[in-house]
């Protein structure tokens, strides 16, 4: 299983990481790439009509600003896209990001996390993969059942002040 992570630049890293962080942490092969929607449009469109050819499953497209880049990729690839929007530098506190991935036209379905919400996108393809994966299911059974411990212990303790 491979899923694809890109971002429109390095400096989206430090949100996307925490995708790739997850996809690992399931074992998962993770291709990373700065595809920028804006200054590389050639290679944008390379890498969105060839990703399925070279084994990616999904595909998870951070962007900050004005984030085309989770729509442009969903555009010309036949594979699921996930658009996690970026706060950046040049961004109106998020929200340009936001309404850029969420607000696609019909026909082009870009699955959409909330702000920097990287992580969230890394189990998101996870899901998706554990739907045709039984192993892969099992490992987000345990996964959501360590969360609910987590908040159990955390809620047992409130009890121990």
């Amino acid at each position: 299983m491979k899923v694809a992570v890109v971002m429109g630049s390095k400096s989206d890293l430090p949100v996307m990481q925490d995708a790739i962080d997850i996809l690992k942490s399931f074992g998962i092969t993770t291709v990373v790439d700065i595809v920028s929607a804006h200054r590389t449009p050639e290679k944008l469109m390379e890498f969105s009509k060839n990703a399925h050819k070279k084994g990616i499953q999904v595909i998870i497209a951070g962007a900050g600003g004005a984030a085309h880049l989770p729509g442009m990729v969903a555009s010309m690839s036949p594979l699921p896209v996930i658009g996690v929007p970026v706060k950046s530098s040049n961004s109106i506190d998020g929200w340009d990001s936001i309404l850029s991935i969420l607000q696609m036209p019909g026909g082009v379905p870009v699955a959409t996390v909330a702000l920097n919400a990287a992580k969230n996108a890394g189990l998101l393809a996870v899901q998706i993969l554990a739907s045709t994966d039984a192993m892969l299911l099992q490992k987000m059974i345990d996964y959501k059942e360590n969360l609910k411990q987590a908040v159990l212990t955390a809620a047992a303790t409130l009890d121990d002040e």
